[in-house]
């Protein structure tokens, strides 16, 4: 694992915002074996393969956690974004969907 992005993860405002990431970077690593990661634009970025599978992109409120390469997958209700990629907005108190988050990225980074 990357220590830039331990060192973001650590420096977020907020002890769910911590939880939240650290939960997402765990299942990214599950879902895509020898996936990489970076620090690219203010943010943790995932890759495979050299292309982009996966950013989780903090913001005031909310966590948004985005699945690239999306366009040959059906999402669930409450995902947002282009066919290319999607994104759902976890706030406070939310219970992710991490089993749906999961399957979704393992059929999107298929491809790559």
């Amino acid at each position: 694992m990357n220590h830039e992005v331990t060192t973001f993860i650590e420096n977020l405002d907020q002890p769910w915002k911590i939880e939240v990431c650290n939960q997402l970077r765990q299942l990214v690593h599950k879902a895509i074996p020898k996936v990489e990661e970076r620090i690219q634009y203010k943010k943790p970025h995932f890759l495979k393969n050299g292309h982009y599978a996966a950013v989780i992109s903090p913001s005031k409120d909310a966590i948004a956690f985005m699945i690239m390469n999306a366009a040959d997958l059906e999402f669930p209700k409450g995902f947002d974004g282009p066919a290319e990629r999607k994104w759902l907005k976890i706030r406070e108190g939310d219970l992710p969907p991490y089993d749906v988050l999961a399957k979704l990225l393992v059929g999107a980074s298929d491809s790559i």
